[in-house]
């Protein structure tokens, strides 16, 4: 069944309220896990194939077009920065920027090149990967009908596509670090073994191995939805209320102006993606991500301090009918706060996406509206507030009234 199907059998209306949010929100549980309780074994068969290739010295380049930058940036921040401590870099670039000629000079025969896609594919990103197949790299095409590893598209739903497809690159990464500890420290699967509760500290044949990690994916699936069934009750009030705020202030000739770091950045960049390049039939909504601006991220982080790099581009962008939107997992991040702060002195609406228990953020009071997805585990953070965000982009396209 298409995602538009079942959003329409799950008795979705254009009406704003707590109980549309809500069904929103268990409709993609139910998405999440078919897709990847399917592609589990499959998934695991990528993953032990990927960390043979970073053990000999092979990178991941990621690629992808329109909506799609942002995931290729999160996955390259993702490996580079991985955010479990002690977890090692692992060699990532984000190569949308080189898409063209110049692309295969970049490209190895050690690699692993990734490409990204709406729910239909990609024609220019497939024939990308045919090129590095050519050149011996390994190919995973997300999505795509060819490749190392490739799978249809997600759902018909370009935003439900998107989110289903982060648990994927999330699942990848954790699972490359088990294959990567069992080839260079032997059977035990080392610091990573939380990661995957199914695997012991006994010898393990590869395929067992690989079954034992397939059945740690499809439980770690669960887990965004226990997240997200609590955001359905506790957040979904929040949700509408800060779609209402939006609204009003977008009436007003406001704008949406987001930041974030690292993965978050990515999920700031995704919003604005959303918002200026939607899906089809949606209406453009402006909006800026200062995450999306490296030039003047790192001048200010250089010459003034990292505290100051989303506060400077506040001060220069600002207007009082804009929406100030913050995402910080840990709702700790300095330079998250320091903006919130001066977006409330300069009387914009501010709206905070966070993990844990919100942090500085909600104990100042920084935040109109503070959504909270409360674990604290970051990939799991950022899966379920990409479906948080992905639901307000699609609750301010209805055409409907609105109400609490």
């Amino acid at each position: 069944m298409a995602s538009g199907d079942l959003l329409m059998n799950a008795g979705v209306t254009s009406v704003v309220t707590v109980e549309s949010v809500r069904q929103r929100l268990r409709m993609r549980n139910a998405l999440c896990e078919t897709f990847l309780h399917a592609e589990a074994h499959r998934l695991a068969l990528a993953c032990e194939q990927m960390a043979r290739r970073f053990h000999d010295g092979g990178r991941l380049l990621a690629v992808g077009r329109g909506p799609c930058l942002s995931d290729a940036q999160h996955v390259s921040v993702e490996f580079v920065h991985p955010v479990i401590v002690g977890k090692r870099a692992l060699p990532a670039l984000d190569i949308s920027s080189l898409i063209g000629p110049g692309l295969n000079a970049i490209v190895e025969p050690a690699d692993m090149v990734m490409g990204f896609g709406s729910p239909p594919g990609d024609p220019e990103i497939a024939a990308i990967l045919r090129a590095a197949d050519a050149r011996g790299a390994m190919t995973l095409a997300l999505p795509g009908t060819e490749g190392d590893y490739f799978c249809q598209g997600a759902s018909d739903d370009a935003l439900v596509h998107q989110e289903i497809i982060e648990i994927l690159y999330h699942t990848l990464w954790e699972t490359v670090h088990v294959f990567l500890e069992r080839r260079e420290l032997g059977f035990d699967a080392g610091e990573s073994g939380f990661l995957y509760p199914f695997l012991g500290q006994k010898p393990q044949e590869p395929g067992d191995l690989v079954n034992e990690v397939a059945s740690s994916i499809r439980l770690k699936v669960s887990d965004d939805s226990v997240l997200r069934n609590r955001v359905a009750e506790e957040e979904a009030d929040v949700i509408v209320q800060a779609v209402l705020g939006i609204r009003e202030r977008l009436g007003r000739g406001g704008r949406l102006l987001l930041f974030g770091n690292g993965g978050s950045a990515t999920d700031a960049n995704d919003f604005v993606f959303d918002c200026l390049l939607p899906p089809a039939g949606f209406t453009p909504i402006p909006a800026i991500s200062f995450s999306l601006e490296p030039a003047n991220v790192t001048a200010i982080a250089n010459d003034v301090g990292v505290e100051m790099i989303f506060l400077r581009q506040l001060i220069a962008h600002a207007r009082p009918a804009d929406v100030a939107i913050g995402i910080s997992t840990s709702g700790g991040s300095a330079n998250v706060i320091a903006a919130l702060a001066e977006a409330r002195k300069r009387g914009l609406l501010t709206v905070a996406l966070l993990g844990y228990d919100g942090g500085e953020i909600v104990r100042r009071g920084l935040a109109d509206f503070a959504i909270v997805v409360r674990s604290d585990y970051i990939p799991r953070i950022q899966e379920v507030q990409a479906s948080v965000y992905h639901i307000m982009r699609e609750l301010l396209e209805e055409k409907g009234h609105a109400t609490l």
